[in-house]
């Protein structure tokens, strides 16, 4: 994958040229269509999706609890917990995701887990997550 795609992705932007490159190397860009499950519910959390195009829907007991899009992580909360996915997420358009797997994440930047973990944070302070939700 292209770095400079990569740091496109605003949770990437400020990442240094050597981390962008290095996580550039493992990521997986890969197009989703509509109606194509990301994240199942009670799945292992092995990945993080970072979202480069197109819109999901975050599904929990049948109910729509968030909607995320460009820009936006999904699976970070169950990675990083390593807890299992405890909603759907449900591509609501066509998409273009990036992948990273358990091992990419841990290769990543003190400061970049601390901003994911900012993400996290800040979901469960606006009442969009749980601990476990969007995993």
């Amino acid at each position: 994958m292209d770095p400079g795609r990569l740091k496109a992705i605003p949770i990437f932007a400020d990442l240094s040229e050597a981390e962008a490159k290095r996580l550039a190397a493992f990521a997986t860009e890969t197009s989703v269509a509509e109606g194509q499950i990301l994240m199942k519910e009670g799945d292992y959390s092995t990945e993080l999706i970072a979202i480069a195009e197109g819109t999901a829907d975050v599904i929990k007991g049948g109910a729509k609890i968030a909607a995320v899009g460009p820009g936006e992580l999904i699976g970070e909360m169950g990675l990083l917990s390593r807890a299992p996915r405890s909603a759907d997420v449900v591509a609501t358009s066509p998409m273009m995701v990036v992948r990273l797997t358990h091992w990419e994440v841990r290769r990543m930047s003190p400061q970049t887990i601390a901003r994911i973990e900012d993400i996290i944070e800040e979901r469960r302070r606006n009442g969009i997550a749980d601990p476990g939700v969007i995993e």
